[in-house]
């Protein structure tokens, strides 16, 4: 609130930092139209936080194999072997173990704007973004690496 105070801006729910070649041409206070920034059928990057899933096995964290269900087997959807044994005596980070899934940033490259509207104020792209229905988004000009630019 102390910064917004100070700036002289209204309060907001969300606030977000956003680094700039320059500032020549923004106002404190300004709001910032779509159309200005981007145009359909430009391609952009979009990161935001990922579905949360909880904590999930090896079968559906990492696409593990079951083990067998017949002839006595006792390994159905269990982990196996997860190190060795006197020596080195620890299991090594980044084992591909059971733990949480999703949860974390993602981002979405190379996704096309298809639509945009200024009044009901949203912005239409071709494939799927990260998180559920509600969730942030930041969308940025899409950073294009060598030849693989697509076509459609």
């Amino acid at each position: 609130m102390g910064h917004l105070n100070k700036a002289g801006a209204i309060p907001m729910m969300h606030l977000q930092e956003f680094r700039l070649v320059s500032v020549e041409g923004l106002e404190p206070n300004q709001r910032l139209i779509v159309n200005e920034i981007f145009n359909e059928g430009d391609l952009v990057d979009i990161s935001g936080k990922s579905i949360g899933k909880g904590f999930q096995g090896g079968i559906k964290r990492h696409n593990f194999r079951r083990g067998p269900m017949t002839h006595c087997s006792k390994s159905h959807r269990a982990l196996g072997s997860s190190g060795a044994g006197t020596t080195p005596g620890h299991v090594y980070k980044g084992k591909k173990m059971p733990g949480r899934m999703g949860g974390t940033k993602t981002k979405i490259r190379k996704l096309k704007i298809m639509k945009i509207d200024n009044e009901l104020r949203f912005v239409i792209v071709k494939g799927a973004v990260p998180g559920k229905p509600g969730n942030l988004l930041r969308i940025t000009p899409a950073k294009i690496v060598g030849k693989n630019i697509p076509k459609n």
